[in-house]
Parts: C-alpha cells; structure tokens; sequence
C-alpha cells in the first residue's frame, strides 16, 4: 500500500487577493479575526466586572502596537540580526530589498512570540498608568484571550508553510510543497489546537471563580499552560537559524522557561492571597 497518497499536500497561496495592487494576506486576516474576536470577547468580560470600556479601547490601541514592535523587533535581533542590521528600515516597513536594487511588498515576514510578550508588558504598564486599573486584574482579563489570539496566529503561520514540523510517517502528516516534499507533523496546528484547549479551559475556570477571588490565577495559569505547551511542541518543529543546530533546547524553549516560572510565581502569588482572604 503506497502510504504517500494518505498524506495532505499543503500549497495555499498565502495571499487572499489583492487591493490596488496591494497583496492582503491570509496571515493578516487571520491576525484580524483573532483580534476582533477576543476584544469582542473582552468588551463583555470589562462589562461583566465594572471596567470601563473606555479603558478596554486603550488596552487595545497599546496593546497591538506593542505586541507588533515587541514581536517584529524580537524576530529580527534574534532569529535575523545580521541581515536586519544591514537593512534595518525593514524591520519597521513591509518591503524587502532587491538583489538588483529597488524595493518589493512583502509583508512582515517574521515574528517572535516572546518579543511580543515583552512589547505587551511594556505597553500594559503604560496602560496600567494611564487608566488606573489594576496589573494585576488586566493581566487575568487578557489570559482568558490571549491564547485564542495565540491559535489564530498559529493558523496563519500554516497557511504560510512556515514553522514547520520534523520529518515524520504519521498519516496526518502534512506535505508542505513550498518547502520541500518532505511529510511533517503539522507543528502550527498542534500549536493552534493546544492554545484553543487552553483558551476553553480558562473560560470555564473565569466562569466559576471571576476575577476577583484569585488575582494572578488566571493570568498565572495561562503563562504555563502555553509556554510548556510551547516547549513541548518545540521538539516537533525544524530549527529556525543554524546556531540552534548546537544547542540541545531550541531558543523558543530557552526562552519559554523564564515565563513558565513567571506563571508559576503568579499561581503562588494567587494563592497566598486567597489563602489571606480565607
């Protein structure tokens, strides 16, 4: 039996259409989608607990611009720093450079997650300043959505055909053609389907408990869930740049363990709190 035939052959064009000549990728949709839908979910979570929505309006503003520079900035000094130093407009402007000269649209090819982060917690202290809520109780609204945001994302690096998985037999396996003809695990997916998991299960706990009686859990329980998902997941992915051929954890594990902690910190914080209250 010839096994080939049970694998999917993953080519999607990662541009939907275009306007004026400008490519709108499936990428950006998707990234859109996910935004829209988690702030929808976040307008009711502000009404629910007396939070203005005036304020949510804020966190939102803060909060894409910097996911977007904490994400492009941490993707280009990490994964790309020697080219982005040669070409360092392009780290801000969605063109890339022609060999033979001129410029070409491109998109923003490359982000890191844990650039992001760090660009989110910097704008969420700016926020926390301008509008006068707590840390603490923002961080627990967000955790309920940021890992539905999070699979979105995911999804749209799958349609790209980037971050793939390792070679494997699995039926499942995907074929990605414009990267090689190689069957691999669907890393992306996995990763989408692990944060949608996470995503429900907050929802169930932010039903039961709120937001007041343990601050810091969900917010806490969500850092750990996703980034030891996240490390998890790493060891069906390919090497993104050389230098991690000679490391034994890629850098997205390196880089997850800090936050894992964190969470953890979080998770005792909560509880020695409730511990308080009781």
């Amino acid at each position: 039996m010839n096994f080939v035939m049970m694998f999917i052959r993953w080519n999607v064009e990662p541009v939907a259409f275009t306007v004026l000549g400008v490519p709108i990728m499936y990428y950006s949709l998707l990234f859109i989608a996910g935004t829209v839908l988690s702030v929808w979910i976040l307008k009711r979570v502000y009404e629910r607990n007396g939070m203005p929505w005036e304020h949510l309006q804020v966190l939102v503003v803060l909060s894409l611009v910097g996911l977007f520079l904490g994400a492009r900035i941490g993707h280009c000094l990490i994964y790309e720093y020697d080219y982005y130093w040669k070409h360092p407009l392009e780290i801000f402007l969605p063109v890339r450079e022609l060999p033979g000269g001129g410029y070409v649209f491109s998109g923003y090819e490359g982000m890191a997650s844990h650039g992001g982060a760090l660009g989110w917690i910097v704008a969420l202290v700016i926020y926390s300043r301008v509008t006068g809520e707590k840390i603490i109780r923002t961080l627990d609204a967000i955790a309920l959505v940021l890992p539905l945001a999070a699979c979105f994302i995911r999804l749209g690096n799958l349609v790209n055909s980037e971050i793939v998985g390792t070679g494997t037999s699995v039926p499942w396996a995907f074929v990605f053609e414009r990267v090689d003809g190689v069957p691999r695990h669907p890393a992306q997916l996995y990763e989408a389907m692990a944060y949608l998991a996470i995503f429900g299960g907050n929802m169930l706990l932010y039903r039961r408990v709120g937001l007041r009686r343990y601050p810091g859990m969900l917010w806490g329980g969500m850092l750990v869930a996703v980034f030891c998902a996240r490390f998890l997941l790493e060891f069906l992915k390919e090497r993104q740049v050389p230098f991690e051929e000679q490391m034994s954890l890629d850098l997205g594990q390196v880089l997850s363990i800090p936050f894992i902690f964190a969470g953890m910190l979080f998770l005792l914080f909560a509880w020695r709190v409730s511990r308080g209250n009781g």
